[in-house]
């Protein structure tokens, strides 16, 4: 089994995606052998209330729920987000959040952050933070946002320890503490493969040698991208197949709480 914690459905602004419905990005998981994807609405990234691109995410993964798990986009700093979590847990099944500070305008130490992560904490569910969402040199020249500061979701993990993150769609782990043993950090974080060199710098070899393969999913970032590349990074990257296999799908259930 595959499971995929880092997919999108939905429209970016600036670029055309294929395979963002519901269809198409089955047949786009059929044809990488993807079991399962933690979905998202890529929508939601840029609408003024986020909340109406969950509304969408829901509309498409309904009659989908054995393969795609909805990713809430909540946006602390907006008014009432409090009532948008309690939807998308109770009505739209939401295993997990999508959270994007450098998008929505609030700060990594911000207060309303920390309540929505104590609020997910409290319903068990995944907090995911993209520390990159698309490369910079291929941006529109209206989009100028910067990546997540390591440093910063270092803290906010110490903050944190009771809370589950995920940070996808990053790398350089092996530079931060959250990527060096004994670095004091709790250990309620996991890290996506999908930006990670698994040859060359091999950043995915020496994370598994440092942390444990234990902090490590599956992660591909589309239809952003095409999945084949984390598949061929999989397979290619030295390490036993009990270790692949945990970062395919094990780890992955763990933090889902799936049987």
């Amino acid at each position: 089994m595959t499971i995929d914690l880092n997919a999108y459905l939905g429209h970016w602004p600036f670029r055309r995606l294929r395979h963002n419905t519901a269809d198409g990005l089955l047949a786009l998981m059929d044809r990488a052998q993807i079991d399962i994807a933690c979905v998202s609405s890529a929508s939601a990234i840029f609408y003024k209330n986020s909340q109406a691109g969950n509304e969408e995410l829901a509309e498409q993964v309904a009659g989908h729920e054995d393969r795609l798990v909805p990713f809430a986009v909540i946006n602390p700093s907006y008014i009432d987000w409090e009532h948008d979590l309690r939807v998308c847990v109770e009505d739209f099944g939401a295993r997990g959040l999508r959270l994007y500070p450098n998008y929505h305008n609030y700060g990594l130490r911000d207060s309303c952050l920390g309540e929505l992560i104590s609020a997910a904490t409290e319903h068990d569910l995944v907090v995911s933070f993209p520390v990159r969402q698309i490369d910079q040199r291929q941006r529109h020249w209206l989009l100028h946002i910067a990546d997540l500061s390591l440093g910063e979701l270092e803290a906010l993990v110490e903050r944190h320890p009771d809370a589950k993150f995920a940070f996808v769609n990053g790398l350089g782990f092996t530079n931060s503490r959250l990527g060096q043993a004994d670095s004091g950090l709790p250990g309620n974080y996991v890290m996506g493969i999908s930006r990670m060199c698994a040859l060359m710098t091999n950043e995915v070899g020496a994370l598994i040698d440092s942390v444990g393969v234990e902090r490590l999913v599956f992660g591909s970032g589309m239809p952003f991208k095409y999945p084949e590349v984390s598949n061929v990074k999989l397979a290619a990257m030295d390490a036993t197949e009990q270790q692949k296999e945990a970062i395919r799908s094990g780890n992955a259930r763990r933090l889902l709480g799936m049987q």
